[in-house]
């Protein structure tokens, strides 16, 4: 097939020269692993310290990544990939948290997000993460199958009613509702919660996501289970697929407490998994929808394919593909530009509190095969190319 994702004259046409510089030297800086972690632990320290960092952070990395300190704040950006035909998902990547307050806060965020996405064709999306309503240890308790205290069980009520809230809210307003993934052994509670949402707010089509973390070889068994109960109880299945983001931690933990790593044994098993799961979700497209996230072009081109052969429309609103802001473009403007449906992850926050969320995308980008090599590439052949046009 055609193919599309090499075209940097879309892919950064909404950037500068200075942009494009920016990114080039950021991407350079991340694919040194030392400096990473020295930039990481130089980071962390003066932040602690109070020291005033935050305006570098902002014009760097927080900017690259991120829309802005608020959701008005996103609004230049959202409107601005828009133009392009790429539509935004604000996400408020605020994490760690512990209190209820913080909690309250995150659901009241979430419901902003969800009005914000009703007004705007370019938020087709709101989005939370399941311990942005509730503490980590409960998730973690319940999947384990351990009793509640009288005061816990209460606690994961209220974690159980912000849910609901939200995915009411999602429903009555028409928006699709993403609800990402996170480490396995608190997914089994939160999967359950997102089950419910489904059988009641899924009745008609898919408005609840769930997440499935592809690099965890049981997670297209889950599928096929949920797949099961869907048709028996007449809802409709939302996923958001992904190759998963805590694999190092998963197997440390696996290893520390002497159970099988849940982790695919590669590179290659992982990718299998997830083309096969997307294999059969468009297998069964009557009763799914699927939010394809992926920095990945031979997956990204086998669901094009997948979609061709079935005589499935680009605009189909039951496929979405997905990328984080600030990476993989070559991939969103592209596809966004052959009439796909295509939206970007718009983290925002307080720059302070997001830092854990840049700290994994770096993180990421350099412990991920090619990643940061590929976008150097793009970049690199981008300002080459200007350079010839002037």
């Amino acid at each position: 097939m055609e193919k599309i994702f090499n075209n940097t004259k879309v892919a950064f046409a909404l950037k500068t020269d200075t942009e494009l510089d920016r990114a080039y030297f950021l991407f350079k800086m991340i694919d040194s692993e030392p400096l990473v972690r020295i930039g990481t632990a130089v980071t962390n320290f003066a932040l602690k310290a109070h020291l005033p960092v935050e305006g570098l952070i902002r014009a760097t990395v927080f900017d690259h990544f991120c829309g802005g300190t608020t959701e008005d704040d996103c609004l230049t950006v959202v409107d601005k990939m828009f133009t392009k035909g790429v539509s935004s998902v604000l996400d408020y990547s605020v994490e760690g948290k512990e209190e209820e307050e913080q909690f309250d806060a995150a659901l009241e965020m979430t419901l902003k997000t969800i009005e914000f996405a009703k007004e705007r064709a370019a938020i087709p999306f709101a989005v939370f993460k399941p311990t942005g309503f509730g503490r980590f240890y409960l998730y973690e308790k319940i999947g384990e199958k351990q009793p509640l205290t009288a005061e816990e069980q209460k606690e994961w009520d209220r974690v159980v009613e912000r849910f609901d809230l939200v995915c009411k809210a999602a429903h009555e307003k028409d928006v699709a509702l993403l609800i990402d993934g996170e480490e396995s052994w608190m997914q089994d509670a939160a999967d359950a919660i997102v089950t419910d949402m489904m059988r009641k707010y899924n009745k008609e089509k898919a408005i609840v996501f769930n997440t499935l973390q592809l690099y965890r070889h049981d997670r297209l068994d889950y599928l096929k289970k949920l797949h099961q109960q869907a048709n028996a109880e007449g809802f409709y299945i939302g996923m958001k697929l992904v190759r998963g983001a805590y694999m190092e931690k998963e197997n440390k933990r696996a290893e520390e407490k002497g159970y099988p790593t849940p982790i695919c044994e590669s590179k290659e098993a992982t990718d299998i998994n997830y083309d096969t799961t997307v294999v059969y979700m468009m297998e069964h497209l009557d009763r799914m929808s699927i939010f394809a996230g992926t920095h990945n072009e031979l997956s990204s081109y086998k669901l094009i394919e997948l979609m061709e052969a079935k005589g499935v429309l680009k605009s189909d609103p039951r496929i979405w593909f997905g990328q984080l802001y600030g990476m993989s473009d070559n991939i969103s403007y592209n596809l966004a530009e052959h009439g796909y449906n295509v939206a970007k992850y718009l983290p925002f926050g307080p720059v302070r509190d997001v830092m854990p969320y840049l700290i994994r995308r770096a993180e990421e980008n350099t412990s991920v095969a090619g990643q940061t090599s590929r976008e150097l590439n793009l970049l690199k052949t981008e300002r080459d190319r200007r350079k010839i046009e002037k």
